[in-house]
């Protein structure tokens, strides 16, 4: 019997003392826990890269896992399709050309400067001149190629959409009128088409802006041809200032193209019918 209560003894204090060990262990466990996860935060709130990097492979390891889609995923393919060229790749007049209407009318160089390489190859085409067609998008819009008047005449070169509907089909429809490369096309043709019947360049302009059967074009016309007019001065490496060259129909358009920027689609251009 006494030996009995003996290894009773015994195996409650081996018992107590594994379990104040265990409370120990356990403990000091908790707090070296608690010390990694507090230097661990305190490092991820400091360290940007670190913070995005974890972020990036989290982001991964869910879609991976679930299949989930957050809209982040890379697309490497967007630069594609941005209408932008650098003007350092155009030749000395049309670059001279792109970066004098980009400080004029206040756009980027780069997709002034694509518009002017398209210009010229479209002219080339059509049997217009380069300048002609940058002087009417400057005109007509200010290079906004989101531009809309209230006669439903949309983009860079205010063509009117509904009228010339199937003019976009090639470009896969009439949403393709936003498309700066596309309406700039399609204006083009519009143009060359209003010149060839009506016979000349100032009467075709006339019909392009819808005053060919009145005439009363509100100096439209005179205004293209000024621009144009500056446009070739500059390709023959004339200097010509542009607060000179403004007109107050240019003020105009510079300030809708202010307006333009503070998220609204949509310009009134008195050069509309």
């Amino acid at each position: 019997m006494q030996l009995f209560e003996s290894i009773k003894a015994s195996v409650k204090v081996i018992v107590a003392d594994i379990g104040q060990g265990f409370f120990l262990i356990t403990h000091s466990g908790l707090a070296l826990l608690g010390l990694a996860v507090f230097c661990f935060f305190l490092i991820f709130s400091t360290q940007t890269d670190l913070r995005d990097n974890v972020e990036v492979q989290l982001i991964d390891w869910l879609q991976n896992r679930h299949g989930l889609d957050f809209g982040f995923s890379d697309d490497a393919e967007a630069v594609d399709r941005a209408t932008a060229v650098d003007p350092r790749d155009l030749t000395k007049e049309q670059a001279a050309i792109a970066l004098w209407l980009s400080r004029k009318y206040r756009v980027a160089p780069e997709p002034l400067s694509a518009l002017v390489v398209e210009a010229y190859a479209i002219g080339k085409q059509k049997k217009l001149d380069p300048t002609l067609l940058l002087a009417v998008m400057a005109i007509e819009s200010g290079f906004n190629p989101f531009a809309q008047s209230t006669m439903g005449a949309q983009g860079l070169m205010q063509v009117r959409t509904e009228v010339h509907s199937e003019k976009y089909d090639k470009f896969g429809g009439e949403f393709a009128a936003f498309d700066p490369v596309a309406n700039l096309r399609v204006g083009a043709l519009v143009l060359r088409e209003a010149i060839d019947r009506n016979g000349g360049l100032e009467p075709g302009l006339r019909q392009y802006v819808g005053a060919g059967n009145s005439g009363e074009d509100g100096g439209y016309v005179g205004k293209v041809l000024a621009e144009q007019q500056r446009l070739q001065d500059i390709a023959n490496g004339k200097p010509v200032s542009i607060a000179a060259s403004k007109t107050p129909a240019d003020d105009g358009l510079v300030d809708l193209w202010d307006k333009a920027k503070n998220y609204t689609t949509v310009t009134e251009s008195p050069y509309q019918p």
